[in-house]
């Protein structure tokens, strides 16, 4: 007597499950189509624009996070090295070479869901344009690791894997057709407390 109505009451938390469930994992899985690879780091050009496909403006919407516009500048972010490891906060890692052309840029360390770390007090947490130190050509050389270095440093001390990500503010790279063709630092591995 009950046995229809209980199939159809057990169909409908599955199919309804299933889709909440399968939309969540889809709209964690990526920031949308449309990404530019450059070596490790990858970006999003249209996320904020109106050519935005609808999984990127769904995964904007509930990020809550108010994104940089394609004429104000774009957001990279790496979650490997040069050689396609996983970035580890019980690692040490340098970043090297130059950034594109951009008016200022940031470089800061967040965890695997893009909430930016907080090191303990006095201790620098991200690096900008305006204080990093370079060589005579215009290239620069960032230490990420839990040991003090000389020269640029940021505080790499966690047991979780880490994304690393650079922001360029104002530059014309962001409105540019030919993002494949600009360079980017590199991500070396430097070692491993584990190793």
């Amino acid at each position: 007597m009950f046995r229809l109505p209980l199939l159809v009451l057990v169909s409908l938390v599955i199919a309804f499950g299933g889709g909440v469930w399968s939309a969540s994992v889809t709209l964690k899985a990526t920031s949308g189509f449309g990404a530019i690879s450059l070596g490790p780091w990858v970006a999003y050009p249209e996320l904020q624009t109106e050519k935005a496909d609808p999984f990127a403006r769904a995964h904007r919407a509930g990020d809550g996070k108010i994104l940089l516009g394609r004429a104000e500048g774009l957001v990279f972010s790496a979650r490997t090295d040069q050689d396609g490891a996983a970035l580890s906060g019980r690692c040490s890692y340098e970043i090297s070479g130059i950034t594109p052309p951009a008016r200022f840029w940031t470089l800061r360390v967040s965890d695997a869901e893009g909430v930016p770390l907080s090191p303990p007090e006095h201790f620098p947490a991200s690096l900008t344009s305006w204080n990093t130190l370079r060589d005579a050509d215009g290239t620069f050389r960032i230490s990420l690791s839990a040991d003090a270095k000389s020269g640029n440093w940021i505080r790499l001390d966690t047991e979780e894997d880490v994304t690393f990500v650079l922001t360029l503010i104002d530059t014309p790279t962001a409105g540019s057709a030919g993002l494949v063709e600009l360079d980017m630092p590199d991500i070396q591995q430097t070692g491993c407390r584990d190793a």
